[in-house]
C-alpha cells in the first residue's frame, strides 16, 4: 500500500508526517538539507513506481489494440521495444531533476506484481479481454493513488527548497558550505 499511514514506519510515512515540515526556519542547514534528500528520493521511488504501472498498462492496451479486428499489428512482444520507447513517456509533470535513483525497486516490484497478479503480463495472450481490462482499471486505480502521494512528497520537497533558498537569499546559508570537502548535499 503506497499511502501513507500516521506513525507508520516508511519513508513515505515519515516524509508526510506533520512534523516534517514543522519548524523549517530553525532546522540547522544540514538538518534541513537531509529532510531534502529523504523527500527526494521517495519522490524518485514514487516516479518509478508510476512508471512501472503506466508500463504494465501500455501493454495490456497494446494487447488489446492488436485483439481488436481492424488491427494490423504483430505481437505485442514483437513490439515492446515501440510499445514502451520513450516517444510513449508522459511530457506532462514538474520536469523535476532528481539526484538519486530508486533505492526500493525489489519492494515496489512486489506491490505492483501484486496488484496485477490475475493479468499475468508475462502471457497477457491468454487473458481475457475481461481480464486485461479489470487489470487496467486496477492499476488506473493504484497509479492514481501513487501519483496522489507523489505530488504530496514534491509539496514537501517545495517547501524544504523554499526554506533552503531563502536561507542562501538572506546569506545564513552558502553555496561555498556546499563545496567544502567532506559537507555533502
Amino acid at each position: 500500500m503506497t499511502r501513507p499511514m500516521p506513525g507508520g514506519r516508511r519513508r513515505v510515512d515519515h516524509v508526510l508526517a506533520p512534523e516534517f515540515l514543522a519548524g523549517l526556519a530553525d532546522l540547522p542547514l544540514a538538518d534541513l538539507r537531509a529532510r531534502r534528500h529523504e523527500a527526494e528520493q521517495e519522490e524518485a521511488d514514487l516516479s518509478y513506481v508510476r512508471r512501472m504501472i503506466h508500463g504494465r498498462m501500455s501493454i495490456i492496451e497494446a494487447e488489446l489494440r492488436r485483439r481488436d479486428p481492424a488491427s494490423t499489428g504483430g505481437s505485442v512482444v514483437d513490439e515492446l521495444s515501440q510499445i514502451l520507447g520513450d516517444e510513449q513517456r508522459s511530457t506532462r509533470g514538474l520536469g523535476r531533476h532528481l539526484t538519486v535513483e530508486p533505492s526500493r525497486v525489489d519492494e515496489h516490484r512486489r506491490g505492483e506484481e501484486k496488484i496485477i497478479a490475475d493479468a499475468v503480463l508475462s502471457d497477457v495472450a491468454a487473458r481475457t479481454d475481461a481480464e486485461l481490462r479489470d487489470a487496467l482499471v486496477r492499476l488506473a486505480e493504484h497509479e492514481a493513488e501513487v501519483s496522489e502521494v507523489r505530488r504530496n512528497v514534491q509539496h514537501a520537497m517545495d517547501m524544504l527548497s523554499a526554506e533552503l533558498t531563502a536561507r542562501y537569499r538572506d546569506g545564513s546559508a552558502s553555496v561555498d558550505e556546499l563545496l567544502a570537502p567532506g559537507t555533502g548535499v
